[in-house]
């Protein structure tokens, strides 16, 4: 018995340790098989969030590095699904990765359903049809097509928006009216309003889609006829049926076509398609785009056409103010002086002329040049296409700036840097001692007949100023606004002198500042002077000069400009010279401004 317990107990054992075994090895082939396949936030071969061996994981691509978790893609964070937004197309995308949607610049959300306030949806019009889609995605869509967006938020059903669409298909209304059965060419949502009309029932009106009144297999009253009129929201000249109705475009080779009188035929398939065909006898087809409108014959103006009273008109401008011809739609800039690095006279604005149904119309800047003109051009087929438009004169800044590069900065200011001009810092720097001097030298606005001396320290310079390119206008026959602006070009400037013999009555020789003393110097200051707005020795619209504006003195004594002056800015302004005031500027110790 023992024995046989042994054996029993032995072979129990041996039993119990293979079944230990087997039961080890399924368990470390399971962990083998669930370590292999991990989520890859992006695999080698650029599929997103997939489960897959971990050698298949991509890890880097350029500057961006990928992760992968040891679970499945479900409850790995960058992978779980939601709704993605894409801003810029104006697209909701259900159930999308995470990680997919950031990596196409889009914007995630938790909701795999997108209810959310970017994707709710609303009926769309586009023209003759319509799309049930988001606000932003309607607003997309209407850029392309060149159409104003007309987002319609109360209508909450996809069918409903595509009736809205269907709504607009035009065609023939047919209906009975006072026992007579009539016809009217008008959209599907035109026919159901005639039902509102007195006397018109439902089970008398029927639409007629792309079918004219004209067409006998409706029975109507209408009929072919030789008129011709235009079309509110077309651009051609179009038939009219007996009963007053638009039927196709005037052609005068289908006038006695009954298939021509039957149904809609588009444009494209309409005479001469891809032409303007203005002053065409023959054809009405005007392309707006390619610059004709329909328009009433006028003797003179266009070629008589040889079926009705209208035709395709040219919408270009044959002659403008610049003695050449422009295209339908091109703006340009004009003038009342040169412009530019403070060229601009006293009283001169900015304007903007347009081409437009073959007329130049013109449009002014706003006023003091607080609004600039910019002109640009684009390429086309038959030359550079000018366009152009009003901007703000950013002059404000130009002042403070120290720099040349930053006072010729176009994208925040407009501004232009003179070289070789002597203004004031605006602060002496700090440890510079005020020095004796036996000279002064004002430039500025006002003739100040004073002999006494001012008392000023000496004034440190720089050379260079940063001035308006445009200078802004100045209501210089109010006090404040003008002395403010004009105010910052006056200076005085200290001039020092050394006499070589110490018994000597003359040899007094200038050691400092001496170009102060300068005629051309001086006319330098003007020129910063004018810069600043209506200041300084300039002219005007109507070419009259006056230097009252600029004074130069030394030592109390007036200085003269040179003969001429304002007869050679007259001639830098571009303008015409409708009186001459020619003459010497007075100075006073030496300074300028307005």
């Amino acid at each position: 018995m023992n024995n046989n317990n042994k054996i029993i107990n032995k072979n129990g054992m041996r039993l119990i340790g293979i079944m230990i075994l087997f039961i080890g090895i399924l368990v470390l082939s399971s962990s083998n098989v669930l370590g292999a396949n991990v989520c890859c936030e992006k695999t080698i071969y650029g599929a997103y969030c997939q489960n897959a061996p971990v050698d298949q994981c991509l890890l880097t691509e350029g500057t961006n590095t990928f992760r992968h978790a040891s679970t499945s893609c479900d409850a790995f964070e960058p992978c779980k699904l939601g709704c993605c937004y894409d801003s810029d197309e104006g697209v909701c995308m259900e159930k999308t990765s995470k990680k997919v949607c950031e990596s196409n610049n889009g914007v995630w959300s938790g909701d795999e359903k997108c209810n959310i306030a970017q994707c709710k949806p609303g009926c769309c019009v586009l023209g003759k049809q319509a799309s049930f889609v988001g606000l932003q995605r309607c607003k997309k869509l209407s850029s392309f097509y060149g159409l104003t967006t007309d987002f319609r938020t109360n209508i909450k059903i996809e069918d409903d928006c595509i009736n809205l669409a269907q709504s607009s298909d035009e065609g023939a209304c047919v209906y009975e009216t006072n026992y007579e059965r009539t016809c009217k060419f008008t959209s599907r949502q035109g026919c159901k309003e005639i039902v509102k009309t007195a006397g018109i029932t439902n089970n008398s009106i029927k639409f007629y889609k792309d079918y004219l009144c004209s067409n006998p297999e409706l029975s109507a009253k209408c009929g072919p006829s030789s008129k011709t009129s235009c079309v509110d929201g077309k651009d051609g000249v179009y038939f009219l049926d007996s009963c007053g109705n638009p039927a196709n475009i005037y052609d005068e080779a289908k006038k006695n076509d009954s298939e021509y009188w039957k149904k809609v035929i588009p444009k494209e398939l309409s005479c001469s398609p891809g032409k303007d065909n203005a002053n065409s006898k023959t054809c009405g087809n005007c392309d707006y785009f390619l610059g004709s409108m329909c328009r009433k014959y006028e003797k003179g103006k266009d070629i008589s056409p040889k079926t009705g009273d209208y035709v395709c008109r040219n919408l270009d401008c044959k002659t403008t103010s610049l003695g050449v011809a422009k295209k339908h739609g091109e703006t340009w800039c004009a003038y009342d002086s040169a412009t530019g690095n403070g060229l601009d006279v006293v009283g001169a604005q900015h304007f903007r002329h347009i081409c437009i149904f073959g007329e130049e119309l013109v449009e002014p800047c706003a006023n003091y040049r607080q609004e600039q003109c910019i002109e640009s051009s684009l390429p086309s087929t038959e030359g550079p296409f000018s366009q152009a438009g009003c901007r703000v004169n950013r002059w404000q800044d130009c002042f403070t700036q120290t720099e040349k590069e930053d006072c010729e900065n176009s994208d925040k200011r407009d501004c232009y840097w003179l070289d070789n001009v002597q203004s004031p810092t605006a602060s002496p720097p700090e440890g510079v001692q005020a020095s004796p001097v036996t000279g002064y030298a004002l430039f500025g606005g006002s003739d100040d007949s004073s002999s006494t001396q001012p008392q000023v320290q000496e004034t440190i310079l720089k050379t260079g100023a940063c001035l308006p390119s445009i200078p802004p206008g100045l209501k210089f026959w109010e006090a404040g606004e003008a002395q403010s602006i004009c105010g910052q070009g006056s200076i005085t400037v200290q001039l020092k002198y050394e006499q070589e013999g110490l018994m000597s009555k003359s040899g007094w020789n200038c050691k400092k500042n001496c170009w102060a003393e300068s005629v051309a110097s001086a006319e330098l200051i003007n020129k910063m002077c004018v810069s600043l707005g209506d200041c300084g020795a300039y002219v005007n619209i109507a070419g009259q000069g006056n230097d009252k504006g600029f004074t130069w003195k030394i030592d109390g004594q007036k200085q003269s400009l040179s003969a001429g002056l304002l007869d050679r800015l007259r001639a830098q302004a571009k303008i015409n010279t409708l009186g001459s005031s020619s003459g010497k500027s007075g100075g006073g110790i030496w300074g300028w401004g307005g």
